[in-house]
């Protein structure tokens, strides 16, 4: 609203929409207004913050821009908009209670760290907080985890359980108080009590509690500790037993696990920090950071923490709690080395983070030996989110605590409300209205009931939360995922298929709000074609609505099934035939030598069969086949294994690839194949040559990146088209996404990745919902559709 400042008094009605609950933004308003001699009222309302301000015209101009500039940190302004109202001739401004609305379109916010101030109530021996593990205030702690309703007041929260004190309620009252109107807000005479179950402590408070719990940890226990949006299992990270003894009861052979330092020296010590990182890991999401390990971190890692990898995932402290355990931890082990805690999910192996108290003692009593829990219940499982900097700038693998329920625009508005269900692994689903996606927390892999049922249920909550009614449902093409079969079980009218690969390239455009057309290139492990095929290195021109598949890498069968995914041997050994046909098992290497031919014919003989082997054009299931040739990992634990290592490996040698690529060849047709049997055949040169297997793998990666970048050149010359867009779980991969990414700028093309949601599964959702909004505008235009 712009208009010229007058001396006149003037009344103004503002609404505010954006993320203005639980974020000090009403005392940030009431401030506001006292200091710039205004009267009327702020409150919370189901769309956001409704503002009634009266006053000389110039100043209800700057009371409107400070709204725009000078928000609270953890508050979102989407939007402010003014219109004049009958001046009143009020004598002060007040904060009146919240009202529900007939439609609900307020924002909730994400769950904060511990903001620097709480921080320091909590180390101050004369405050009243000090040491209490849920000291919070209007700046931090516990959001979306905790919303049971909106408008986001403690009344629809799980702290409706503990009544303030007089203490507290006085600081919740008081609009000059950075507590003002804190719904989780609490002390030790009123709030969540902590308890140590299961081992020793001879405390009575929660100081005594957690310095107890330290003093195990140091002696090698492993505990459950409840956390904001569900439990970790946490141990010594430096305690070579502990590691393992994690590792074997939590089922979980070969994944790295999660540490937490309590400081940015801390992660130093085990990592090299650029400044962009260091940003990341103290920003109030708090995400795991994927960084590089120091040669030296092994001082303080137990080598079972991330076997066979040259990375570590660090983050900070994020609750009060975190604070005071790592703390104590550190006083323990005494200052030889630097506390380090391993913090992985509360679950057995595949099963969702466990979150409610009776469940998680009855889940994770085999696997911890005490619980550090407290009484505040958690409304919504959440586990802890993944990122790194990559191509310059944040890359997210997994999209949860401290970034959702936070909505990400679209660059379409969307006709009718809509639900996309994602896909089967890392699932997320995403609910639309207007311009704004809710793309929910991280659910994890559709593969039982217990994730199904988060998967549902987390549904019905968003619905609940934001008053979205989908009317339309966007689901992938694989009729046999979970997710597919629960979006055509549905009774909602339009039903919207999107292929795998093109909702990874549509998830690019949306997050950056462009709706194309550009050159698209999707590479992960599977995906369902619309040949029946399975793909994984598609090259398209895609725009939101539609896609053309122009280019895609050589079908090769998939030797039973799934099994070629956790047995990458199968993979190398369908590789090297394509190369150099039956003869490859005389080749002098050690795969070829090491290989039981017996037990290659009968599935090469399935494959021949077309039996238990589909064909894949999967970029995924090359990776794993030349981990498997250079003798890096024949037989994965989980999913990804044998290319995160062979990553890992060419990282030693990344920087000595500065010579010719290896070859390849672009057979010409509709769409073009991409043939990589030049390619293998030089890998193998190169080991029968006794070419390092980390420069062999490193110069595969660069011959990759050369591939997919002459892939984009020959779309440019038949389409004129300049934009590229990245995406897809092979991407993930920081080696080749940053040598594709130089590449394909040497050569003028603008390149966009994912940043806003992750290039993996759990971005999906968030591509299925721009495409299906996309389609119902044609219908609605008169174009093609559904």
């Amino acid at each position: 609203m712009t208009r010229l400042a007058t001396t006149r008094k003037e009344r103004w009605r503002i609404s505010v929409r954006g993320i203005v609950q639980g974020v000090g933004f009403r005392p940030f308003v009431y401030g506001q207004a006292q200091r710039l001699g205004l009267s009327g009222f702020v409150l919370n309302d189901s769309s956001g913050a409704i503002i009634e301000v009266e006053g000389e015209g110039a100043s209800l101009e700057a009371f409107q821009r400070a709204l725009l500039e000078e928000a609270p940190p953890l508050a979102r302004i989407d939007s402010v908009s003014a219109e004049s109202m009958p001046v009143q001739n009020g004598l002060a401004f007040v904060i009146a209670p919240s009202r529900a609305g007939a439609a609900r379109d307020t924002l909730v916010s994400p769950d904060a760290a511990t903001c620097a101030d709480c921080i320091d109530d909590l180390l101050d021996p004369s405050n009243r907080r000090y040491r209490y593990p849920f000291t919070n205030c209007t700046n931090c702690g516990p959001r979306f985890t905790i919303v049971a309703d909106v408008p986001y007041d403690r009344g629809n929260t799980t702290m409706r359980a503990f009544p303030m004190c007089p203490g507290c309620q006085a600081e919740y009252d008081d609009p000059l108080d950075r507590r003002f109107h804190a719904q989780p807000n609490a002390c030790p005479v009123c709030g969540p009590r902590l308890r140590l179950l299961g081992l020793e402590s001879p405390g009575s408070d929660a100081a005594d509690e957690i310095a107890a719990a330290a003093r195990h940890l140091a002696n090698g226990a492993i505990l459950a500790v409840k956390g904001l949006g569900g439990y970790h299992l946490a141990c010594d990270a430096g305690n070579a037993g502990a590691v393992d003894r994690l590792r074997q009861r939590k089922h979980r052979e070969a994944r790295p696990f999660a540490l937490m330092v309590p400081d940015l020296d801390t992660a130093r010590q085990l990592c090299v920090l650029s400044g962009d990182e260091a940003a990341l890991l103290q920003s109030p999401r708090r995400p795991i950071v994927l960084l590089n390990a120091r040669p030296d971190s092994q001082h303080a890692v137990a080598p079972g923490v991330a076997p066979g990898l040259s990375t570590l995932g660090i983050m900070l402290p994020y609750t009060p709690l975190h604070h005071l355990l790592l703390r104590d931890f550190a006083a323990v082990i005494g200052p030889e080395r630097p506390a380090v805690l391993v913090m992985t999910s509360g679950n057995m192996s595949d099963e969702p983070i466990a979150y409610r108290d009776d469940d998680a003692r009855q889940r994770l009593s085999p696997i911890a030996d005490g619980f550090l829990g407290h009484d505040r219940e958690i409304n919504t499982r959440c586990d802890d989110s993944v990122a790194r900097i990559a191509a310059g700038g944040e890359q997210i693998f997994r999209r949860s605590r401290g970034y959702a329920p936070e909505p990400v625009p679209l660059p379409l508005e969307c006709r009718v409300p809509i639900l996309a269900c994602g896909g089967h692994l890392k699932s997320t689903f995403a609910l639309c209205k207007g311009r704004q996606a809710f793309v929910s927390h991280h659910i994890g892999d559709l593969e039982n009931v217990e994730t199904l049922t988060s998967f549902r249920t987390g549904i019905t909550h968003y619905e609940r939360l934001f008053d979205l009614h989908p009317q339309a449902v966007a689901y992938d093409l694989h009729p046999d995922y979970l997710a597919t079969q629960y979006a055509m079980g549905l009774d909602i009218e339009h039903k919207i298929g999107v292929q795998h690969h093109h909702a990874h390239i549509a998830s690019v455009l949306a997050e950056h709000g462009l709706e194309g057309p550009v050159i698209g290139v999707a590479a992960d492990g599977t995906g369902y074609g619309t040949d029946g095929a399975v793909w994984g290195c598609e090259v398209m021109i895609a725009d939101l609505a539609g896609f053309e598949r122009r280019a895609h890498l050589a079908y090769a069968p998939l030797p039973g099934g799934e099994q070629a995914v956790r047995q990458p041997w199968r993979m190398g050994a369908v590789y090297l035939q394509q190369a150099f046909g039956d003869a490859f098992l005389e080749l002098d290497i050690p795969f070829s030598r090491g290989l039981d031919s017996t037990r290659w014919r009968t599935l090469a003989q399935m494959a021949e069969r077309g039996l238990n082997s589909p064909s894949a054009s999967s970029l995924g299931r090359l990776f794993d086949a030349v981990s498997a040739i250079l003798g890096v990992r024949g037989e994965a634990i989980y999913e990804g294994q044998a290319a995160i290592e062979l990553e890992a490996l060419a990282g030693v040698a990344a920087t000595l690839h500065g010579g010719r690529p290896y070859p390849f060849a672009i057979i010409e047709g509709d769409p073009a194949v991409l043939d990589v049997a030049p390619l293998v055949r030089a890998i193998v040169e190169d080991i029968r040559k006794g070419v390092p297997a980390a420069q062999v793998a490193a110069m595969f990666h660069g011959s990759i990146a050369e591939l997919l970048a002459a892939s984009c050149l020959r779309v440019r010359s038949e389409s004129g088209l300049n934009e590229v867009a990245l995406s897809g779980g092979v991407f993930q991969n920081r080696l080749l996404l940053e040598k594709l990414t130089a590449r394909l700028g040497g050569l003028e093309f603008r390149v966009y990745i994912n940043r806003r949601v992750p290039p993996n599964d759990g971005g999906l959702s968030y591509g299925q919902a721009a495409v299906a909004a996309a389609r119902l505008a044609l219908v609605e235009g008169g174009g093609k559709g559904e």
